[in-house]
């Protein structure tokens, strides 16, 4: 796998994300159990986006001193373009827990356990899939164009899609996780387990976490390959991955309040894995450039946007 990661991107990077998420944790953990302010929620996001940005400065610095700008630019372009994919897509991602946390009445302030759980869970998975994938594409090129075809269906079928959160209880696996443990009715503080008689009890809780780990499978096999129309250098896809994900938390305190305002986000989403699919399933014949990609992913989310809001002034008046 030919890659532009060095020992010392690699180090550098697995430094900001060890030391950045121990420094969450630890202020987060150090308050106990309770809700993450607006305020808090945009500060984090405000952070990790910045940081984001300033780690495709320093990419872009240490690869024009080392292989020159004819090969920094279209990294750090690429960079650039993967965080904006999965940062959109990690939107869809934030809406599913607020569905499973409305659905099973989970407290703001007992979100946070889960919420990290979660984060850290994703990190983990999508490592290992990065890898993984990076290997077979460079084994069987053939494999972009399944992910293209892939990525055009999960598109429409998203834009096609009924939110609906009522029969999340009906779910088969919902059920079969029901029958197979043994479950307190209520939620007990932020415990996953409690003992009642002797005996070992999950509570709503653990299940809950399952459904967001799971919710985190189903989206890592939406956006990776996203993520591989642009690049499959192992080093740019798994970066600009993570540096998405960590800011995870933060993005649901911040979109908790206001995600029914963006109804139409969805569609936006949609066109942007509709776009990615046909660009991975036309680049035998032609090759979109990162930068026109950027452009094009920009423009859809700017359009969403202010398409959302003339909508919702629609209705206020």
């Amino acid at each position: 796998m030919n890659s532009v990661g060095t020992p010392l991107l690699w180090g550098a990077f697995a430094a900001v994300v060890v030391v950045m998420l121990a420094i969450d944790l630890l202020l987060q953990g150090r308050r106990g159990a309770h809700a993450m302010t607006m305020k808090q929620a945009a500060g984090w996001s405000v952070l990790w986006v910045a940081l984001s940005l300033l780690f495709s400065a320093a990419l872009w610095w240490y690869l024009a001193q080392t292989q020159g700008r004819a090969v920094a630019s279209p990294q750090a372009l690429a960079f650039l373009t993967g965080y904006l994919i999965e940062k959109a897509l990690a939107v869809d991602n934030v809406f599913v827990w607020l569905m499973l946390f409305s659905y099973f009445s989970v407290p703001a302030a007992l979100q946070r356990r889960v919420l990290v759980y979660g984060v850290l869970g994703a990190i983990i998975l999508r490592t290992v899939m990065i890898f993984a994938g990076s290997w077979l594409i460079s084994q069987f090129e053939w494999l972009l164009w399944v992910f293209g075809a892939f990525l055009l269906f999960t598109g429409v079928k998203m834009a096609l899609a009924r939110e609906d959160d009522s029969d999340i209880g009906d779910k088969p696996l919902v059920r079969w996780i029901r029958r197979h443990l043994r479950m307190t009715e209520t939620i007990d503080g932020e415990r996953f387990f409690v003992y009642r008689n002797g005996l070992r009890y999950a509570t709503p809780l653990l299940l809950v976490l399952i459904l967001v780990e799971i919710s985190d499978v189903i989206f890592a096999v939406d956006s990776i390959p996203a993520i591989f129309a642009v690049t499959t250098d192992p080093f740019i896809v798994l970066t600009s991955n993570l540096f998405a994900i960590l800011g995870l938390r933060a993005m649901y305190f911040l979109l908790a309040g206001v995600a029914e305002r963006f109804s139409l986000l969805k569609y936006g989403l949609a066109a942007i894995l509709v776009f990615i699919g046909v660009k991975m399933l036309i680049v035998e014949f032609y090759h979109i450039p990162v930068a026109i990609s950027l452009s094009v992913v920009g423009a859809i989310l700017g359009l969403t946007l202010i398409i959302n809001l003339w909508v919702n002034k629609r209705r206020a008046g």
